[in-house]
């Protein structure tokens, strides 16, 4: 056992990260441990990056201890990057945190100078100057490479500076070279965002946090207000929107509201929040309540405008209607409450359909049906009604080892047949299933009670099978 974390007054005895247990408490002997628990570290910087999304959308884990916000355009909002600074320390020291925050033109370099002792702010030109006297393994290097340089005196960045860079290249590889342009700027780095960048945001800082569910809807409508002149100039409608609520005490709720329609109207945006806190109710507590509200589009589509007729039109009504009933189920049930079988594009009976949402399933139906119709379709035998999730193996006995069935028994019940058509061979699809796999002969049959099925057999007699196998499939009506 070894330790992985230390506070100020365990390194004040001189401990450090990865020392054996035993000999920490032989030099500390009231030493306090506690099991490590990484999951439940990643879950606190995940709910510490989702609070940073008040500084900017653009934040990115740096390791296992560490953040990366890109506040490119941003600053100017909090007064420049000194202010922003000085209120990042002093919030996340109020949470009770220890941290260290730099600031500079390059990802490589902020990190560097944050953990490694560099200035706050650094320019770009100061860049090599603040860089050269940190160590080498400011630069993201493995401990491998970290060791090999130091045998030939490279201890510090300005040490990699000054040497020549094709020596340093053949010896050590390209990294090292590539780690100093990334920090200088000589080369790109770009940050990957945990989360996807909305299209569109506007968002509301509070003087006084508030607590009320309708003091949430309220400015979660007068946010969309604001967004619809900006969908009005693209020419588009949300259908995916997402609402973050700060609270006071650091914790951001996620809630995300989907539209079966490109949509702008506000007041139909906060009906469909109105519809999710609802079911949300127990668990979004207020605390001492919010003080930032942000709207974000996450998905946007064309918006179709039309013009009211002056006459009332019904189908343009029903269909109103029915986008209306759509949304406000998905927003209260889900997106999984409403299904909709969409056909696929396999021949193989377990993929040649799936379970879409609604609102996604009749486009893409609407797309199959477009593409597909002046196209014949393909020539087979009528498909049972029903299918099983997984076909249930069944005990079969033959007239003919290759012929079809005369009874089977299923589910501990014998069945005897009179009727049977067939077979239909099903080749496999070899991209998915490989080369080897088995074809199917598949069998419409129908007992002595009148009840229909549809089994298969796997594998082929003529390809030396030993026992080929038969499954229930389906059934008839």
């Amino acid at each position: 056992m070894r330790l992985t974390a230390l506070d100020e007054a365990a390194e004040g005895f001189g401990l450090r990260v990865g020392q054996g247990l035993a000999e920490a408490r032989a030099i500390c002997a009231g030493l306090d441990v506690l099991e490590a628990d990484p999951a439940a570290d990643r879950s606190f910087l995940d709910a510490i990056a989702d609070w940073c999304d008040r500084y900017t959308p653009l934040v990115a884990l740096d390791g296992e201890d560490g953040l990366l916000l890109d506040i490119s355009g941003c600053a100017h909002l909090f007064g420049g990057e000194a202010k922003l600074v000085e209120d990042l320390d002093q919030r996340l020291t109020a949470f009770g945190l220890a941290v260290h925050i730099s600031v500079a033109s390059t990802p490589g370099l902020a990190r560097a100078c944050s953990r490694f002792g560099g200035p706050t702010l650094v320019s770009p030109p100061d860049a090599i100057r603040v860089l050269s006297p940190l160590p080498v393994a400011a630069l993201r290097l493995d401990a491998g490479t970290l060791a090999n340089l130091a045998r030939v005196g490279l201890k510090t960045v300005g040490d990699l500076i000054a040497a020549p860079r094709p020596p340093i290249t053949r010896r050590f590889g390209p990294v090292p070279i590539l780690r100093l342009d990334q920090a200088l700027g000589h080369e790109g780095e770009p940050i990957s965002p945990r989360r996807m960048l909305p299209l569109l945001s506007a968002e509301r800082r509070l003087a006084e946090p508030i607590v009320s569910e309708d003091h949430v809807l309220d400015l979660a409508g007068r946010l969309a207000g604001g967004l619809k002149t900006a969908l009005e100039a693209r020419g588009e409608g949300g259908r995916l929107f997402e609402l973050l609520v700060f609270r006071v005490d650091g914790r951001v709720f996620r809630i995300e509201v989907g539209a079966s329609a490109p949509l702008r109207d506000p007041a139909r945006i906060r009906a469909l929040f109105r519809e999710r806190l609802g079911v949300l109710a127990d668990e979004l507590d207020a605390g001492f309540g919010y003080e930032l509200l942000r709207l974000n589009v996450l998905l946007s589509e064309a918006f179709d405008i039309r013009q009211a007729a002056l006459a009332e039109d019904e189908g343009a009504e029903a269909s109103e209607l029915l986008t209306r009933f759509l949304d406000q189920v998905t927003a209260r049930l889900g997106e999984r409450a409403l299904r909709l079988p969409v056909p696929l594009a396999s021949h193989w009976p377990d993929r040649a359909a799936t379970h879409a949402p609604l609102t996604d399933g009749l486009k893409a139906l609407g797309r199959a049906l477009v593409g597909t119709r002046d196209i014949a379709s393909p020539r087979r035998s009528p498909r049972p009604i029903r299918l099983l999730d997984r076909p249930e193996e069944v005990e079969v006995m033959s007239s003919v080892p290759d012929g079809p069935p005369a009874s089977f028994r299923w589910r501990r019940v014998q069945r005897r047949i009179a009727r049977a058509e067939g077979p239909e061979r099903l080749a496999p699809e070899w991209w998915t299933d490989g080369e080897d796999a088995p074809p199917r002969d598949y069998f419409r049959i129908e007992d002595t009670a009148g009840q229909r099925f549809w089994l298969y057999r796997e594998g082929l007699f003529e390809r030396r099978t030993v026992n080929p196998t038969w499954f229930l499939q389906g059934f008839f009506s």
